[in-house]
């Protein structure tokens, strides 16, 4: 697992725990590399690797430091999977993307048309389409910086399904009207009347897992909620597959996942 901040990562917790399952002797740990540092990484990898999972900074570096982009990860515009083929050969995937697809329709099988999105970065990007995917045709972006979100919005109005993209300031007053709530932003940015504002939207999907609850999530309590932790153990469960070629032990993953992050909160 590469990108900065890693610390917290459940990432090698949930892969460790698939390998133990299945009884494989591999390795997946953790290392802190920062922006502009992963093409030396990568330059002095071994045979023996088979892969590694990104995450910020490092999604959209990658894109120009593989040799083959998969489809979703080219829609994306984000690579949180790089595959090492035994010839060489880099592969660029992206499994936040279906991933979210399974962690919403695990928790809720509602109809989905609109959809508000708090952050605009490659999370937003990854989830966003991954609601597209599932019927939503209006996407309203809330950022606090609106030229930093330009990826995230040419990506989602480049589906064929031609979605209707908006782009507004994240400390608007209004109350936010959609199906679903996606949050991709600290915790420490989710102000009182933020969450306040989000209370009428039936569907929260907070993307973070720690610190967990999130001001968000712990506001959701008599709505759906998709939590971090849902999408982490999804997209990892593909990468899992991907990397092994083994199909995943998902209880077990979660369960790992789980158990390490009520550690975390009474520690």
């Amino acid at each position: 697992m590469l990108g900065d901040p890693i610390a917290h990562s459940l990432s090698p917790v949930l892969h460790r725990a698939g390998y133990a399952e299945l009884g494989l002797d591999w390795t997946y740990d953790a290392h802190r590399v920062p922006a502009g540092g992963l093409a030396a990484f990568l330059s002095g990898l071994d045979d023996s690797w088979r892969g590694l999972s990104l995450t910020m900074p490092l999604k959209r570096e990658a894109l120009d430091l593989v040799d083959r982009l998969t489809d979703r990860a080219r829609t994306a515009g984000a690579v949180n999977t790089l595959l090492l083929d035994a010839d060489g050969e880099r592969v660029g995937d992206n499994t936040d993307l279906p991933g979210a697809v399974a962690a919403i329709r695990e928790r809720t099988s509602l109809p989905l048309a609109s959809a508000a999105i708090l952050g605009g970065g490659a999370t937003a990007t990854s989830v966003g389409l991954a609601l597209v995917d599932l019927g939503v045709t209006s996407v309203e972006l809330l950022v606090r910086d609106e030229a930093r979100a330009g990826e995230t919005v040419a990506a989602l109005r480049a589906h064929p399904s031609g979605v209707d993209v908006r782009v507004g300031p994240l400390a608007v007053a209004e109350p936010l009207a959609a199906d679903v709530v996606v949050s991709t932003i600290p915790a420490d940015a989710q102000t009182g009347d933020l969450v306040a504002r989000c209370a009428d939207v039936p569907v929260v999907f907070e993307a973070l897992y720690d610190p967990w609850p999130t001001p968000l999530a712990a506001s959701a309590t008599d709505r759906v909620l998709v939590g971090g932790l849902d999408l982490l153990v999804h997209q990892a469960v593909l990468q899992f597959e991907l990397f092994t070629g083994r199909p995943a032990p998902l209880g077990a993953m979660r369960a790992a996942g789980a158990q390490a992050l009520a550690g975390r909160s009474t520690a």
